[in-house]
Protein backbone atom coordinates (compact mmCIF):
# COMPACT_ATOMS: atom_id res chain seq x y z
CA UNK A 1 0.00 0.00 0.00
CA UNK A 2 1.35 2.96 -1.02
CA UNK A 3 2.77 5.50 2.18
CA UNK A 4 3.79 2.33 3.92
CA UNK A 5 6.60 0.71 1.84
CA UNK A 6 6.56 -2.03 -0.22
CA UNK A 7 4.64 -5.43 0.72
CA UNK A 8 7.27 -7.81 2.12
CA UNK A 9 5.66 -11.64 1.61
CA UNK A 10 6.27 -14.16 3.76
CA UNK A 11 8.47 -16.75 2.76
CA UNK A 12 9.77 -19.48 4.30
CA UNK A 13 12.59 -18.45 6.10
CA UNK A 14 10.56 -15.55 7.53
CA UNK A 15 10.04 -16.49 11.01
CA UNK A 16 7.00 -15.53 12.70
CA UNK A 17 6.72 -13.39 16.16
CA UNK A 18 4.85 -16.02 18.85
CA UNK A 19 2.12 -13.81 20.24
CA UNK A 20 2.36 -11.77 23.20
CA UNK A 21 1.51 -13.73 26.33
CA UNK A 22 -0.44 -11.07 28.98
CA UNK A 23 1.19 -10.51 31.85
CA UNK A 24 -0.36 -11.54 34.58
CA UNK A 25 -3.02 -9.34 36.72
CA UNK A 26 -1.29 -7.59 39.87
CA UNK A 27 -2.60 -8.83 42.84
CA UNK A 28 -4.90 -6.32 44.28
CA UNK A 29 -3.13 -4.12 47.47
CA UNK A 30 -4.53 -4.84 50.61
CA UNK A 31 -7.26 -2.67 51.76
CA UNK A 32 -5.53 -0.74 54.37
CA UNK A 33 -8.17 -0.75 57.77
CA UNK A 34 -8.90 2.41 58.55
CA UNK A 35 -8.49 3.12 62.92
CA UNK A 36 -11.75 2.91 64.97
CA UNK A 37 -12.88 6.39 65.77
CA UNK A 38 -11.06 7.17 69.02
CA UNK A 39 -7.98 5.54 68.29
CA UNK A 40 -6.13 8.27 66.31
CA UNK A 41 -4.12 10.58 69.06
CA UNK A 42 -4.23 14.37 68.64
CA UNK A 43 -0.84 15.40 67.26
CA UNK A 44 1.43 16.85 69.15
CA UNK A 45 -0.60 16.43 72.54
CA UNK A 46 0.29 13.50 74.64
CA UNK A 47 0.90 13.65 78.52
CA UNK A 48 4.78 13.46 79.39
CA UNK A 49 6.05 14.39 83.22
CA UNK A 50 6.88 18.12 83.81
CA UNK A 51 10.51 18.86 85.62
CA UNK A 52 9.92 19.60 89.45
CA UNK A 53 12.00 19.68 92.59
CA UNK A 54 11.24 18.22 96.27
CA UNK A 55 9.91 21.22 98.55
CA UNK A 56 11.63 21.00 101.62
CA UNK A 57 15.35 21.66 99.99
CA UNK A 58 13.54 24.40 98.09
CA UNK A 59 11.61 26.17 101.42
CA UNK A 60 14.94 25.84 103.28
CA UNK A 61 16.53 27.69 100.62
CA UNK A 62 13.61 30.21 101.26
CA UNK A 63 14.37 30.48 104.47
CA UNK A 64 17.96 31.11 104.23
CA UNK A 65 16.93 33.85 102.03
CA UNK A 66 14.79 35.39 104.10
CA UNK A 67 17.79 35.31 107.15
CA UNK A 68 20.15 36.95 104.73
CA UNK A 69 17.91 39.84 103.49
CA UNK A 70 16.78 40.53 107.39
CA UNK A 71 20.79 40.53 108.05
CA UNK A 72 21.40 42.98 104.72
CA UNK A 73 18.81 44.87 105.99
CA UNK A 74 19.77 45.48 109.27
CA UNK A 75 23.35 45.85 108.53
CA UNK A 76 22.34 49.18 106.35
CA UNK A 77 19.81 50.05 109.21
CA UNK A 78 16.96 49.46 107.45
CA UNK A 79 15.61 47.55 110.18
CA UNK A 80 16.38 50.78 112.86
CA UNK A 81 13.78 52.38 110.94
CA UNK A 82 11.34 50.21 110.90
CA UNK A 83 11.31 48.58 114.25
CA UNK A 84 12.43 51.63 116.09
CA UNK A 85 11.41 49.85 119.33
CA UNK A 86 13.33 46.91 119.17
CA UNK A 87 16.16 46.03 121.05
CA UNK A 88 19.20 45.22 117.87
CA UNK A 89 22.18 45.53 118.42
CA UNK A 90 23.83 48.84 116.32
CA UNK A 91 24.04 48.34 112.94
CA UNK A 92 27.78 48.30 111.21
CA UNK A 93 29.37 48.16 107.78
CA UNK A 94 32.01 45.93 108.93
CA UNK A 95 34.47 46.76 106.13
CA UNK A 96 31.10 45.82 103.73
CA UNK A 97 31.68 47.53 100.14
CA UNK A 98 28.00 49.19 98.76
CA UNK A 99 28.51 46.10 95.99
CA UNK A 100 27.93 43.22 98.50
CA UNK A 101 25.45 44.87 100.32
CA UNK A 102 23.42 45.26 97.38
CA UNK A 103 23.66 41.98 96.51
CA UNK A 104 22.73 40.44 99.72
CA UNK A 105 19.69 42.43 99.25
CA UNK A 106 18.50 41.88 95.67
CA UNK A 107 19.86 38.33 95.09
CA UNK A 108 17.52 36.75 98.27
CA UNK A 109 14.57 38.86 97.19
CA UNK A 110 14.91 37.40 93.87
CA UNK A 111 15.36 33.86 95.64
CA UNK A 112 12.22 34.43 97.87
CA UNK A 113 10.21 35.35 95.16
CA UNK A 114 11.52 31.95 93.21
CA UNK A 115 10.86 30.06 96.06
CA UNK A 116 6.72 31.39 96.98
CA UNK A 117 6.24 31.55 93.40
CA UNK A 118 6.91 27.87 92.53
CA UNK A 119 5.61 26.20 96.16
CA UNK A 120 2.45 23.97 95.57
CA UNK A 121 1.40 20.46 97.01
CA UNK A 122 0.16 17.70 95.24
CA UNK A 123 -2.70 15.83 96.10
CA UNK A 124 -3.40 12.05 95.47
CA UNK A 125 -6.04 11.65 93.10
CA UNK A 126 -4.97 15.08 91.55
CA UNK A 127 -2.28 16.56 88.97
CA UNK A 128 -0.68 19.96 88.04
CA UNK A 129 -0.78 20.59 84.35
CA UNK A 130 1.86 23.08 83.14
CA UNK A 131 1.95 25.48 80.44
CA UNK A 132 3.61 28.56 79.18
CA UNK A 133 2.79 30.68 76.63
CA UNK A 134 -0.31 28.71 75.95
CA UNK A 135 1.97 25.76 75.25
CA UNK A 136 2.43 22.64 76.81
CA UNK A 137 5.02 21.83 79.40
CA UNK A 138 3.90 19.09 81.10
CA UNK A 139 2.19 17.32 83.97
CA UNK A 140 3.34 16.47 87.56
CA UNK A 141 1.69 13.51 89.52
CA UNK A 142 4.23 14.00 92.20
CA UNK A 143 1.96 14.44 95.74
CA UNK A 144 3.35 16.40 98.62
CA UNK A 145 5.35 19.69 99.17
CA UNK A 146 6.92 20.12 95.39
CA UNK A 147 8.53 23.06 93.76
CA UNK A 148 7.54 24.12 89.96
CA UNK A 149 8.40 26.45 87.42
CA UNK A 150 6.88 29.65 89.15
CA UNK A 151 6.84 30.65 85.39
CA UNK A 152 4.64 28.26 83.71
CA UNK A 153 0.73 28.76 84.56
CA UNK A 154 -0.06 25.52 86.63
CA UNK A 155 -4.18 24.01 86.51
CA UNK A 156 -5.03 21.33 88.84
CA UNK A 157 -7.11 18.39 87.36
CA UNK A 158 -8.84 15.72 88.73
CA UNK A 159 -7.83 12.20 87.92
CA UNK A 160 -9.70 10.19 90.28
CA UNK A 161 -12.37 7.15 89.39
CA UNK A 162 -15.66 9.25 89.05
CA UNK A 163 -19.81 8.57 88.83
CA UNK A 164 -22.01 11.36 87.04
CA UNK A 165 -25.82 10.53 87.13
CA UNK A 166 -27.10 12.33 84.36
CA UNK A 167 -30.51 14.06 83.95
CA UNK A 168 -33.21 12.91 81.92
CA UNK A 169 -32.44 13.36 78.60
CA UNK A 170 -34.74 12.98 75.53
CA UNK A 171 -34.80 10.07 73.29
CA UNK A 172 -36.49 7.77 71.09
CA UNK A 173 -36.56 4.45 70.37
CA UNK A 174 -37.36 2.38 67.33
CA UNK A 175 -41.19 2.88 66.41
CA UNK A 176 -40.31 6.35 67.13
CA UNK A 177 -41.79 6.84 70.76
CA UNK A 178 -40.02 9.47 72.49
CA UNK A 179 -38.42 8.55 76.06
CA UNK A 180 -36.47 9.77 79.08
CA UNK A 181 -33.64 7.90 80.06
CA UNK A 182 -31.12 8.84 82.90
CA UNK A 183 -27.53 7.07 82.80
CA UNK A 184 -25.15 6.75 85.21
CA UNK A 185 -21.43 6.96 84.04
CA UNK A 186 -18.01 5.61 85.75
CA UNK A 187 -15.12 7.72 84.25
CA UNK A 188 -11.91 9.14 84.76
CA UNK A 189 -8.92 11.82 83.45
CA UNK A 190 -6.03 9.05 81.51
CA UNK A 191 -4.39 11.64 79.86
CA UNK A 192 -4.13 15.26 81.30
CA UNK A 193 -2.53 17.04 78.69
CA UNK A 194 -5.29 15.76 76.26
CA UNK A 195 -8.56 16.87 78.53
CA UNK A 196 -7.16 20.07 79.01
CA UNK A 197 -6.00 21.11 75.31
CA UNK A 198 -7.83 18.93 73.13
CA UNK A 199 -11.23 20.57 73.99
CA UNK A 200 -12.55 23.58 75.65
CA UNK A 201 -14.08 21.25 78.74
CA UNK A 202 -13.67 17.82 79.21
CA UNK A 203 -16.83 17.53 81.11
CA UNK A 204 -18.81 19.53 78.99
CA UNK A 205 -17.55 17.67 76.28
CA UNK A 206 -18.27 14.09 77.94
CA UNK A 207 -22.18 14.93 78.84
CA UNK A 208 -22.79 15.96 75.39
CA UNK A 209 -21.09 12.72 74.12
CA UNK A 210 -23.57 11.18 76.52
CA UNK A 211 -26.10 12.75 75.04
CA UNK A 212 -25.37 11.28 71.29
CA UNK A 213 -24.59 8.05 72.36
CA UNK A 214 -27.90 7.30 74.07
CA UNK A 215 -29.82 8.88 71.05
CA UNK A 216 -27.99 6.50 69.06
CA UNK A 217 -28.11 3.21 70.90
CA UNK A 218 -31.90 4.03 71.95
CA UNK A 219 -32.95 4.25 68.16
CA UNK A 220 -32.03 0.56 67.36
CA UNK A 221 -34.64 -1.16 69.49
CA UNK A 222 -38.30 -0.77 70.79
CA UNK A 223 -39.01 0.01 74.64
CA UNK A 224 -41.37 -2.90 75.09
CA UNK A 225 -42.15 -5.81 73.34
CA UNK A 226 -45.93 -5.68 72.89
CA UNK A 227 -46.58 -7.76 69.92
CA UNK A 228 -44.21 -10.44 71.72
CA UNK A 229 -41.76 -11.16 68.83
CA UNK A 230 -38.86 -11.71 71.23
CA UNK A 231 -36.51 -9.57 69.58
CA UNK A 232 -34.29 -7.58 71.91
CA UNK A 233 -35.58 -4.44 73.72
CA UNK A 234 -34.55 -1.46 75.78
CA UNK A 235 -35.78 -2.96 78.97
CA UNK A 236 -32.12 -5.33 78.72
CA UNK A 237 -29.92 -3.11 81.01
CA UNK A 238 -27.26 -4.91 80.58
CA UNK A 239 -27.09 -5.28 76.56
CA UNK A 240 -28.23 -1.93 76.35
CA UNK A 241 -24.95 -0.75 78.96
CA UNK A 242 -22.14 -2.59 76.87
CA UNK A 243 -23.25 -0.97 73.76
CA UNK A 244 -23.15 2.24 75.95
CA UNK A 245 -19.71 1.81 77.58
CA UNK A 246 -18.14 0.35 73.97
CA UNK A 247 -19.48 3.47 72.02
CA UNK A 248 -18.30 6.28 74.55
CA UNK A 249 -15.04 4.65 75.67
CA UNK A 250 -14.40 5.13 71.66
CA UNK A 251 -15.28 8.24 71.58
CA UNK A 252 -13.44 9.83 74.91
CA UNK A 253 -10.34 8.61 74.00
CA UNK A 254 -9.08 11.23 71.85
CA UNK A 255 -9.91 13.87 74.47
CA UNK A 256 -7.37 11.66 77.50
CA UNK A 257 -11.19 10.27 78.60
CA UNK A 258 -11.38 6.46 79.92
CA UNK A 259 -14.94 5.05 80.28
CA UNK A 260 -15.77 2.18 82.31
CA UNK A 261 -19.12 1.72 82.25
CA UNK A 262 -22.20 3.73 80.93
CA UNK A 263 -25.51 1.60 82.54
CA UNK A 264 -29.21 3.01 82.04
CA UNK A 265 -30.34 3.67 85.31
CA UNK A 266 -34.04 4.60 84.31
CA UNK A 267 -36.29 4.01 81.08
CA UNK A 268 -39.50 5.78 81.17
CA UNK A 269 -41.68 7.23 78.44
CA UNK A 270 -41.89 11.42 77.46
CA UNK A 271 -44.78 12.21 79.68
CA UNK A 272 -46.75 13.22 76.12
CA UNK A 273 -46.74 9.58 75.66
CA UNK A 274 -46.84 7.92 78.85
CA UNK A 275 -50.28 7.65 79.71
CA UNK A 276 -51.15 5.92 76.21
CA UNK A 277 -48.07 3.71 76.59
CA UNK A 278 -48.74 2.89 80.23
CA UNK A 279 -52.29 1.50 78.99
CA UNK A 280 -51.21 -0.39 76.45
CA UNK A 281 -48.29 -1.97 78.33
CA UNK A 282 -50.92 -3.25 80.73
CA UNK A 283 -52.94 -4.73 78.50
CA UNK A 284 -50.42 -6.07 76.70
CA UNK A 285 -49.07 -7.87 79.99
CA UNK A 286 -53.06 -8.93 80.69
CA UNK A 287 -53.35 -10.35 77.22
CA UNK A 288 -49.78 -12.27 77.77
CA UNK A 289 -51.13 -13.67 81.68
CA UNK A 290 -54.23 -14.76 79.84
CA UNK A 291 -53.09 -16.95 77.01
CA UNK A 292 -50.69 -18.24 79.99
CA UNK A 293 -53.99 -19.13 81.90
CA UNK A 294 -55.41 -20.61 79.16
CA UNK A 295 -52.52 -22.68 78.13
CA UNK A 296 -52.90 -24.12 81.38
CA UNK A 297 -56.35 -25.15 81.23
CA UNK A 298 -56.34 -26.67 78.15
CA UNK A 299 -53.28 -28.91 79.19
CA UNK A 300 -55.36 -29.76 81.77
CA UNK A 301 -58.20 -30.46 80.28
CA UNK A 302 -56.43 -32.83 77.68
CA UNK A 303 -54.23 -34.76 80.63
CA UNK A 304 -57.60 -35.46 82.32
CA UNK A 305 -60.05 -36.72 79.35
CA UNK A 306 -56.94 -38.63 78.70
CA UNK A 307 -57.17 -40.04 82.03
CA UNK A 308 -60.51 -40.64 82.03
CA UNK A 309 -60.47 -42.48 78.76
CA UNK A 310 -57.61 -44.61 80.41
CA UNK A 311 -59.22 -45.55 83.23
CA UNK A 312 -62.94 -45.71 81.91
CA UNK A 313 -64.91 -48.75 81.04
CA UNK A 314 -64.52 -48.33 77.29
CA UNK A 315 -63.80 -45.54 73.89
CA UNK A 316 -66.43 -42.99 74.34
CA UNK A 317 -67.75 -41.66 71.08
CA UNK A 318 -66.15 -38.79 69.77
CA UNK A 319 -69.10 -36.33 70.30
CA UNK A 320 -68.95 -37.47 74.29
CA UNK A 321 -65.42 -37.24 74.62
CA UNK A 322 -65.48 -33.13 72.89
CA UNK A 323 -68.60 -32.26 74.90
CA UNK A 324 -66.12 -33.38 78.35
CA UNK A 325 -64.14 -31.22 76.83
CA UNK A 326 -65.95 -28.61 76.86
CA UNK A 327 -67.25 -29.33 80.07
CA UNK A 328 -63.96 -29.72 82.02
CA UNK A 329 -62.75 -26.30 79.89
CA UNK A 330 -65.63 -24.31 81.12
CA UNK A 331 -65.01 -25.57 84.99
CA UNK A 332 -61.52 -25.02 84.96
CA UNK A 333 -61.33 -21.41 83.75
CA UNK A 334 -64.42 -20.65 85.95
CA UNK A 335 -62.14 -22.02 88.48
CA UNK A 336 -59.63 -19.17 87.91
CA UNK A 337 -61.46 -16.66 87.99
CA UNK A 338 -62.75 -16.26 84.29
CA UNK A 339 -59.68 -13.88 83.06
CA UNK A 340 -56.49 -13.03 84.21
CA UNK A 341 -55.82 -10.31 87.01
CA UNK A 342 -53.75 -6.67 86.24
CA UNK A 343 -50.47 -6.86 87.21
CA UNK A 344 -49.47 -4.65 90.22
CA UNK A 345 -52.56 -5.16 92.48
CA UNK A 346 -55.45 -4.44 89.56
CA UNK A 347 -58.86 -6.05 89.79
CA UNK A 348 -60.02 -9.36 87.35
CA UNK A 349 -62.49 -9.00 84.63
CA UNK A 350 -65.13 -10.26 87.10
CA UNK A 351 -64.70 -7.02 89.12
CA UNK A 352 -64.01 -4.55 86.70
CA UNK A 353 -66.39 -2.23 85.45
CA UNK A 354 -68.11 -2.92 82.14
CA UNK A 355 -66.29 0.41 80.67
CA UNK A 356 -62.85 -0.63 81.43
CA UNK A 357 -63.53 -4.60 80.34
CA UNK A 358 -64.21 -3.66 77.14
CA UNK A 359 -61.13 -1.15 77.12
CA UNK A 360 -59.77 -4.17 77.95
CA UNK A 361 -60.40 -6.80 75.37
CA UNK A 362 -60.12 -4.09 72.11
CA UNK A 363 -56.43 -3.47 73.92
Amino acid sequence: MPGFGPAVAPGPATAVAPAAVPAPAAAPAPAVRSEPFGDTPVAGVEERPARCLPGAPVLLCGVAAVVTLCWALWRIGALDRALPTAALPPPGHGGLTGAVLWAALVLPSVVVLLVSGGLVRGRAGSVWVLSRSGAYRGTVRRTGLLWLDPVAARQRMDVRLRHWRSRPMPAVDSEGVPLQVVVLLVWRVRDSARARFSVDDHEAYLRELVESAVCRVFSQAPADDFRGVGGPTLRDAERVGEQLTRLLAAQARPAGLQVFAARPLRLEYAPQVAEVMHRTRVAALDARFRTMVLDDVLAAVEETVARLVRNGPGEPAPHERRALAKDLTVAFWNARGGAAPYPAGGKSRADRAPGDRGSADRG
